[in-house]
């Protein structure tokens, strides 16, 4: 992916340019990306596996051979609680990820305990928005694949758009508004993206398995999926700025005022 991607004969949305400030972002800011969603991360994973066992939340275990037949009800109420504890803290950290990612850009120090107040506000919405967009998701890769890449592009910038705009539940709106025009480019972004995140999660489960100790992989399945947020959360703050810039000509020091 270079900058060199055009739209329709738009401004380009700098697909290289996004890749590699989300990475240099993250780098230079590793210990506090890991600050802000590791403990979340790790609350969790610990409600979640006292739902549904450590081993089945972990992945080390297969949920059937753990499900008690005479209990389906209670083994599929635990998914349900379970995923949305998991959509409610995917919210907060993202919600947190977005605001480190503003300041990140434009030079300012990153006030962690400051962001938590806007995050608090926006974790609600976004989980549920999450719920909502991922169920659109399976039903678009069900449909070949396409689809379903397609409809992540169109609400890839909702978390900013909540936390940005304060559009609560119409953060979906928002972010189709926003990215029209500019979807295939945004497409290409997230798979690199996503790729990246399942490729190394996929390595590190695998070695987490591999100990056989459940403490050793949920430590790192949380520093893992903390990683895998913390990239996901900057690099759709960067897009949320860019297509704003390109857009509505806001830039990102106007975007930052929102949070003083």
């Amino acid at each position: 992916m270079t900058d060199t991607v055009t739209t329709g004969g738009k401004a380009p949305l700098g697909v290289g340019s996004i890749i590699s400030e989300s990475f240099s972002i993250l780098f230079a800011n590793f210990v506090k990306v890991l600050m802000i969603a590791f403990i979340p991360t790790v609350v969790g994973l610990l409600i979640s596996g006292a739902f549904l066992g450590f081993g089945v939340a972990l992945g080390m275990e297969d949920p059937a051979a753990t499900l008690d037949p005479n209990d389906l009800g209670g083994f599929f109420a635990g998914i349900a609680v379970a995923a949305v504890i998991q959509m409610v803290i995917y919210g907060l950290v993202i919600a947190l990820m977005v605001q480190l990612a503003y300041d990140a850009i434009v030079g300012r120090p990153v006030k962690l305990v400051e962001y938590f107040g806007p995050a608090l506000r926006a974790a609600l919405p976004i989980a549920v928005l999450t719920f909502v967009a991922t169920i659109l998701y399976g039903i678009g890769f069900a449909l070949l694949i396409v689809p379903g890449l397609w409809l992540y592009a169109v609400f890839s910038v909702t978390a900013p758009a909540v936390v940005i705009d304060k559009v609560g539940f119409g953060g979906l709106g928002r972010s189709a508004r926003l990215t029209k025009e500019y979807r295939w480019p945004l497409v290409g972004l997230f798979i690199v993206i996503l790729i990246i995140v399942f490729a190394v999660s996929m390595v590190a489960n695998f070695a987490a398995i591999a100990t056989g100790s459940i403490a050793i992989a949920l430590v790192i399945s949380a520093l893992i999926n903390s990683i895998g947020s913390g990239l996901l959360g900057i690099s759709s703050a960067i897009a949320y700025a860019r297509l704003r810039e390109i857009k509505e000509g806001v830039g990102v020091e106007q975007i930052v005022e929102v949070f003083d």
